[in-house]
């Protein structure tokens, strides 16, 4: 494979999506950001994503439907194997992934890229609590939990505290570097 697979971690409401769409608009075509498959139904105040039933899930599992494929608060992920068309043509393939699935991607991708979006605490849970999902109880416990899982040195990270523009244009800018396009492309 000669392209470049992008892993996006960081906590919930860190604005992983936020990022990751922000370089889709400024750099288009040159980049492929991966839909997730999820065993939840799409509400509006999450990502956008394609859906599946548990059984459905199970089943495109087990007939290798999925590059990766993880559990993550009571639901299924999985990233569709098509993603590896996009990288035997040599583009750059951006996913959101759970820190728990690195050791996986890292195994079947050794040159992956990963990048790390953070925020500040309250900056979390303020955003958390826009979405509406969870109640303030649930957001307490969704960000006291640890993952346990250790990213590799090499990973990117991004602060995403502030306005969006300032961490999607590091992010861009690690992209272009990937893409080997000029600052001004």
């Amino acid at each position: 494979m000669t392209g470049t697979f992008v892993a996006v971690v960081g906590s919930s409401g860190a604005g992983k999506d936020s990022v990751m769409a922000y370089a889709r608009e400024r750099l288009g075509g040159d980049v492929v950001i991966v839909r997730r498959v999820v065993t939840r139904e799409a509400d509006g105040g999450s990502e956008d994503h394609d859906t599946m039933t548990v059984d459905q899930f199970a089943a495109a599992e087990t007939e290798g439907r999925f590059a990766l494929s993880w559990p993550a608060h009571s639901l299924r992920y999985g990233l569709p194997v098509e993603l590896e068309d996009d990288l035997h043509e040599g583009r750059v393939v951006i996913a959101n992934l759970s820190r728990a699935v690195i050791p996986q991607l890292v195994s079947r991708y050794p040159t992956a890229v990963v990048v790390e979006v953070t925020a500040d605490p309250q900056v979390i849970a303020t955003r958390l609590a826009g979405r509406g999902r969870e109640d303030a109880e649930e957001i307490r416990r969704r960000m006291d939990r640890s993952v346990g899982v250790r990213l590799p040195a090499s990973t990117v990270r991004i602060d995403n505290s502030g306005q969006l523009d300032v961490a999607g244009e590091q992010f861009v800018s690690l992209l272009r570097d990937l893409l080997r396009l000029p600052a001004g492309a």
